[in-house]
């Protein structure tokens, strides 16, 4: 079940001890912001979100990525947590974090719903599974 489903969702959030210390953040880290040069050097890309605060933001995304649409293989995140040394999953925060990360993919896709029917047919899907505390794996990548 949801942590939003069936419950106002302010009530449910709590502040949660950080597993890491602040540090510098993407704010949309994840692997389709990465790009590498002439020479094969990855190169970080998209830092219009770039903060520094607590870092289980940034590992939020290829997290849920994983857990809650399946966009990433179960390898590929072993690899990430492997590389990042951290699994910001077994972190006590990670479903209310992730609750407020998926809230605003559907508010952040929703500027678009006037002008795009596909994207307003997919928010209404969002919508819908925010809702019911259904699955996340039927929603499409935008």
């Amino acid at each position: 079940m949801s942590p939003i489903h069936g419950r106002r969702f302010g009530s449910r959030v709590r502040p949660s001890p950080a597993a890491l210390p602040a540090g510098h953040l993407h704010g949309g880290s994840n692997v389709g912001n990465v790009l590498r040069d002439g020479a094969g050097r990855p190169k970080v890309i998209d830092l219009d979100g770039f903060v520094t605060g607590p870092r289980e933001w940034d590992l939020m995304q290829t997290a849920m990525y994983y857990d809650s649409f399946g966009w990433h293989t179960e390898a590929e995140y072993a690899e990430f947590v492997a590389g990042y040394g951290v699994n910001v999953r077994e972190w006590s925060g990670y479903t209310v974090l992730r609750s407020i990360r998926e809230l605003l993919m559907v508010t952040w896709l929703s500027q678009n719903a006037g002008t795009n029917p596909r994207a307003a047919e997919e928010v209404e899907k969002r919508v819908e599974s925010l809702r019911s505390g259904s699955s996340r794996r039927d929603w499409a990548p935008f």
